[in-house]
């Protein structure tokens, strides 16, 4: 039996069809359209028989699978660090969005109406009622999808009334955002990464961990601060980033406790910040 592979073209079987004298034709198309193929046997006469099979493929359909999840991550071999990025970017860039809404209590009901909806979706996905692969594994540690009714839904709660009833504004909306989102966030990547060295009050925390998230939300509140002041919002001053100061310690400490662990540190690194900005700004 002889195999050619050469494009499927009619002038090929006419040149070849005056040295036949039978056919017999075995036509395949293969599933979606892939490829396409026509087999035939012929006898000339000497009664030798060969086989002859040409095969067309079109190159569009050759992959016709979406691609994996894992494939549209940033670290597909890492969806820890894909879960914490999430995590540090949706509330900081959101935050950026705000200068764009409208003065006042209206702007500031209408910029809370975007995370206010996430409550409403954590709800649905963390207790059953929505089905959300992609969510539950962007956003969860272990792939439960009612581990959505915790830190997720604690994250989008934060932000909602960091909108709500701070606004843009208050340096305590300011803290609480970028300490759960570049503090908390940016803890967790620093620990696994350099945490070699626990603390003797939590094995589960780092040093580095520590550090790394009083440093991020410190910083990050600052920059902040001058974002806002450029459009007039805030008025830059020390007392406000010795007040960043204060609470994004605070933060990291009580971040670092046990407590923190067994609760949950979205909802600890915010009550604390929402507190301790109370009492110093």
């Amino acid at each position: 039996m002889a195999v050619v592979a050469v494009p499927f073209f009619p002038s090929t079987i006419l040149k070849l069809a005056p040295k036949l004298s039978s056919f017999i034709f075995d036509i395949h198309v293969s599933p979606a359209f892939s490829s396409f193929s026509l087999a035939f046997s012929a006898t000339n006469c000497n009664n030798f028989t060969n086989r002859f099979t040409f095969r067309l493929t079109n190159p569009r359909k050759l992959r016709r699978n979406p691609r994996p999840p894992s494939a549209a991550m940033i670290f597909p071999q890492n969806p820890k660090l894909n879960r914490k990025l999430v995590h540090i970017s949706i509330g900081l860039v959101f935050m950026l969005c705000w200068p764009l809404f409208s003065s006042g209590y209206r702007g500031a009901i209408l910029a809370a109406i975007t995370p206010g909806v996430n409550i409403i979706r954590m709800l649905l996905i963390g207790s059953g009622i929505w089905k959300d692969e992609a969510t539950v594994k962007s956003m969860s540690r272990y792939g439960d999808y009612r581990e959505l009714l915790k830190g997720p839904l604690y994250y989008a709660t934060t932000i909602t009334l960091a909108c709500a009833v701070y606004w843009r504004t208050s340096p305590i909306a300011i803290a609480a955002i970028c300490n759960l989102c570049a503090g908390d966030g940016l803890a967790d990547v620093v620990g696994r990464r350099f945490g070699r060295q626990k603390l003797p009050y939590n094995r589960n925390k780092s040093i580095a961990g520590s550090v790394a998230m009083a440093t991020a939300g410190f910083l990050t509140s600052v920059g902040y601060m001058y974002y806002f002041s450029y459009f007039g919002y805030i008025q830059e001053s020390w007392e406000i980033v010795l007040g960043f100061l204060v609470v994004s310690l605070a933060s990291a400490l009580v971040e670092s406790l046990p407590i923190s662990t067994e609760l949950d540190d979205n909802l600890t690194v915010t009550l604390t910040s929402i507190l301790v900005g109370t009492l110093v700004f």
